[in-house]
């Protein structure tokens, strides 16, 4: 297809729901997932549980706020023109900084994780930092072609990564411990033995990175046109198959590698690289070790395509960037080289990467949805109801945001099980 012509133009088939969910999923499902049984270590299966479904509800939330206010202006806006149109330029900028700060660090953590578990899977003795430069060059060439190979691949990948998460789970079973889950009372965090909940907080910000999608709802909008109900089962599905992956794979991590291997996993820096290393000592097979490096290989890549996606059309329409060639060539520049370089550079910094990207995603994917709902709600005089779930979104991504302040990252306040 023709790069210039948009996927739901002209004679080109309707896309299929399928396709939006395998785009939503596919973003979401990658590179915060295999971090969660690390982060997770901590509060442990209940709390853990508590946390997914409160991100799930939450993050989905705020994306149908983010759908409202799109849909409000014509197909292919992005969060530059919503944000600006409905909440003002101040807002706007603020906006602007966050979207651009949580996709860039996630490419970033992205390209940085697809080189790792690249490199570790095919045991290429290259620099990792070439590795990671030809899996980003790869998939940005493949974003700056066009919306419906991303829809395509993600198609293809997901059932790829389906067929090899089952495979991985089904290999890590028989060094499943079900004791494990059930690792209860107090853990210890500078001297102190601590009780579970203490470690909830800290882990907010990557549990709401994790089910970030939002910077593709404007896209899903451009690619399906004004149909909100469709756009919502995308949105519904996309991150219920997300909600239950996660809830598998982190169950199995820790059955598999215990409270205190998850640490050691974490003491070694916690990349990708190292989870796969930990769950190859635990149980040493070589079908095993490969079901595993294919999954978060592919996770990787479709959480890759999908963030990608959103970040070329949030640059094309912030920067006025047409839709022909000599245009796309200029939004893949802006949106693809300064990750993919990074990536390259400092192959390093993983975790600390997804921390950050929550942080500034809960200000422009929690906190920025519910003031455009709340004016909204506001303007039309709307029940109570409506409101109630505004300010419970607004807290919640202001506490994700608060509580990042307060981590080891940045202020070291809140404990962390490392």
């Amino acid at each position: 297809m023709d790069c210039k012509t948009a996927p739901n133009q002209g004679h080109a088939a309707a896309p299929s729901t399928l396709g939006g969910t395998m785009i939503v999923a596919g973003t979401v499902i990658g590179a915060g997932m295999l971090t969660l049984p690390i982060i997770a270590a901590g509060m442990w299966t209940g709390w853990t549980l508590a946390v997914l479904v409160l991100s799930f509800f939450m993050m989905r939330a705020s994306a149908h706020m983010i759908l409202r206010a799109n849909l409000r202006y014509a197909p292919g806006a992005s969060f530059d023109t919503v944000v600006r149109g409905t909440l003002g330029r101040g807002w706007n900028l603020l906006n602007g900084l966050s979207v651009g700060f949580v996709l860039y660090m996630l490419m970033y953590a992205y390209t940085s994780g697809g080189g790792a578990t690249l490199g570790h899977s095919l045991g290429l003795s290259w620099p990792q930092g070439l590795v990671s430069l030809c899996f980003g060059l790869l998939l940005a060439a493949c974003i700056f072609w066009s919306t419906r190979i991303v829809d395509r691949l993600s198609v293809i990948l997901m059932v790829g990564m389906v067929v090899a998460f089952v495979a991985a789970l089904a290999g890590m079973l028989p060094a499943f411990r079900v004791e494990h889950l059930g690792d209860g009372g107090t853990l210890v965090a500078g001297g102190e033995r601590l009780p579970r909940a203490w470690y909830v907080l800290a882990t907010l910000p990557y549990f709401l990175t994790s089910f970030c999608f939002h910077a593709s709802v404007p896209s899903l909008v451009k690619y399906y046109g004004p149909d909100e109900k469709r756009i919502g089962r995308c949105i519904f599905y996309g991150l219920l198959i997300a909600g239950l992956f996660y809830a598998a794979w982190i169950l199995t991590g820790f059955g598999v590698l215990s409270r205190e291997g998850l640490r050691a996993v974490y003491a070694q820096g916690g990349n990708i690289s190292h989870y796969l290393a930990a769950v190859e000592q635990v149980r040493a097979d070589a079908w095993l070790g490969q079901a595993v490096s294919v999954f978060a290989f592919l996770a990787v890549v479709t959480s890759f395509l999908g963030a990608g996606l959103g970040l070329f059309d949030y640059i094309a329409d912030a920067c006025s960037f047409d839709d022909r060639v000599p245009g796309r060539v200029k939004t893949a520049l802006v949106a693809f080289a300064p990750p993919v370089l990074a990536g390259t550079i400092f192959p390093d910094g993983f975790i600390m990467a997804i921390g950050f990207a929550g942080f500034a995603a809960a200000i422009w994917s929690v906190i920025i949805p519910a003031l455009m709902e709340w004016k909204s709600l506001l303007a039309h005089q709307a029940n109570r109801g409506r409101l109630a779930l505004v300010w419970l979104v607004l807290i919640y991504g202001l506490l994700s945001a608060g509580f990042h302040l307060l981590s080891p990252d940045v202020l070291d306040i809140l404990p962390v099980y490392r």
